[in-house]
Formats: structure tokens, sequence, C-alpha cells
């Protein structure tokens, strides 16, 4: 699997994201899965899904351990907001 590479590795707000060491999701950027829920929230996407082999890992910055499910149901929310909101 590659590595993510992307400056969301370094977004402050995803330090409050809740830690994951275990499980299927150890280890993919939570940066990528933010910005995949986003994406779904923005077209307000009624079927989520999130699929973890899909995404790149990560080791760095403040998405490093960082829940990638948190992170999608975060950008999903923040999505959708905009999409209110026309940003």
């Amino acid at each position: 699997m590659s590595n993510c590479n992307q400056e969301h590795r370094h977004w402050p707000f995803l330090e409050s994201l809740p830690h994951d060491q275990g499980g299927h999701g150890r280890h993919k950027c939570a940066g990528c899965a933010y910005e995949l829920g986003y994406q779904s929230g923005v077209r307000r996407d009624e079927h989520l899904h999130i699929d973890l082999d899909s995404l790149p890992e990560s080791q760095a910055g403040t998405v490093r351990h960082k829940s990638p499910h948190a992170a999608f149901a975060q950008g999903y929310y923040d999505g959708v907001h905009s999409s209110y909101n026309g940003s």
C-alpha cells in the first residue's frame, strides 16, 4: 500500500479525532478518509461506505494513529454542512 504525502496530514483540526491503533483502520490516512467523507457529504450521499483498503497509509503529522472511521464521519458532517452554506 502507498503512503500518503498530502498536506492534510498536518491539518490541526484532525488532532481532535480519537486514537485508533488497532483493527482494520490501523495506520490508514485519516486525512484521506476525511476528504472522502467530505465529498460524500457535499453530495449528500445517502448510502455511505468507506473502503479502508483503498486508503493509503500515513504515520506522519496530525493523522498519526487517528481513526479513519471518525475522520470519514467528521468529513461527511462538514461536507453536508458546507453544502447548505454553498461553500
